[in-house]
């Protein structure tokens, strides 16, 4: 009766956290998520060109990839994790803040960067946690707490696109940080619910862990397919925005809801997609994914008519953005372990390296912000490629801790 309890206990503080953490997820991605729409009339206030908001987008998600590795050590070694996270939400709130009263390109650029490390820094050790204390259900709980980042999407964008018909990118961004501070106070109450482990530092084994499983050729072949992966994604969601205000004259509150319309599907999705490849593997829904958005985003470049634009661009972000949970989950599998380590660099290389996405769809969108579309569906094709090389990336079950 007594382990009974305890396992009745253990599963109800694991059910009790997903929650918490997916509302964590969603307060902290409203000012990242809301850039999309903040940078681009940021741009347009000082008249940047497509590549120069590019380059913005690459400086804030280059930024803040530096705090994944570091956040993904810290979930693995230190025992209080629910401070770590706690801090994350008034690390964001204050540095947004602060980059909604400046003017200068570079100075704006690392407010943004500075502030999206906080962002950054939540990432690995949430995920990290969840995937620790979910190991048979890996890609269902990770795909529950996906849902607050992507749900975020939802809501950030549509309030972005209002709050700039009234106002500037400036209120916008400081109405995005208010729920941020207040998830930030309530979250008190929460830490302490975090599990803690046994503290300890990172040593030089860890280092050569990490070395041995990612340089092998399958590592460097799955960082490669999260690369491709997430520039498919990051050149798509980056230029949409111009490409709807500068070739369908959308205001900023049709571009928003556009957006959000389009992400809306695979928020959803995505924790049934993990529950899917929790059973049948990850590599069928990462050929599905990948195979379906570089379709559609060849249909999105060819085709002019804005109803058919539209429809494309929504399947291509539907299908990325619903395997993002399972390419996380395959990150674990692949890595056997140590994962908050591993989600941060999962992280790094698909926000991070992926950044420069921005800047090449930019410049390829300098005539025409449709030819932005064509190199996303080269990514995702590339992505498509390399996971069918891979000899499954990331298998489906391991026993769960919990009942061991």
């Amino acid at each position: 009766m007594l382990i009974e309890g305890n396992r009745s206990s253990v599963a109800a503080m694991k059910s009790s956290l997903l929650i918490p953490f997916s509302l964590g997820h969603f307060s902290n991605d409203l000012a990242p998520i809301g850039l999309y729409l903040i940078i681009p009339a940021f741009g347009a206030a000082l008249n940047l060109s497509p590549s120069e908001i590019g380059l913005l987008f690459m400086i804030s998600s280059t930024g803040a990839s530096l705090a994944y590795i570091p956040a993904g050590l810290l979930a693995d070694h230190v025992a209080n994790r629910g401070v770590l996270l706690l801090a994350t939400f008034f690390w964001v709130g204050f540095g947004y803040l602060a980059a909604s009263f400046v003017d200068g390109f570079w100075v704006f650029a690392i407010l943004i960067a500075v502030a999206g490390m906080g962002d950054a820094t939540w990432h690995p050790i949430a995920t990290g946690v969840l995937a620790q204390m979910h190991k048979i259900r890996r890609a269902y709980a990770l795909g529950v707490h996906s849902i607050g980042g992507h749900l975020a999407e939802v809501v950030a964008l549509p309030v972005a696109g209002l709050a700039l018909l009234f106002w500037d990118w400036r209120v916008a961004l400081q109405i995005l940080i208010i729920p941020t501070l207040i998830m930030g106070l309530c979250f008190i109450f929460i830490a302490p619910k975090v599990p803690r482990h046994v503290n300890s530092r990172p040593t030089r084994a860890d280092f050569s862990d990490i070395w041995r499983v990612w340089s092998t050729w399958t590592g460097v072949r799955v960082l490669a397919l999260f690369t491709s992966y997430n520039m498919g994604l990051f050149a798509i969601t980056t230029m949409t925005p111009l490409y709807l205000r500068a070739n369908h004259d959308f205001s900023w509150l049709e571009t928003a809801l556009a957006m959000a319309a389009m992400m809306t599907a695979g928020a959803l999705a995505m924790p049934w997609m993990g529950r899917i490849s929790d059973n049948i593997g990850r590599r069928p829904l990462i050929l599905m994914g990948n195979g379906i958005a570089s379709i559609a985003a060849i249909a999105a470049w060819a085709f002019s008519s804005v109803v058919v634009t539209l429809v494309a661009l929504g399947i291509a972000m539907t299908a990325l953005v619903a395997i993002r949970a399972v390419l996380q989950a395959a990150a674990v599998d692949h890595a056997g372990g140590r994962e908050g380590t591993s989600l941060g660099l999962t992280f790094a290389f698909m926000d991070g390296f992926a950044a420069s996405a921005a800047v090449l769809a930019g410049l390829a969108g300098e005539n025409d912000l449709a030819n932005a579309f064509l190199l996303a569906s080269g990514f995702s094709l590339i992505a498509f490629f390399l996971a069918m090389t891979i000899e499954k990336p990331g298998s489906a079950r391991q026993p769960d801790a919990a009942t061991t």
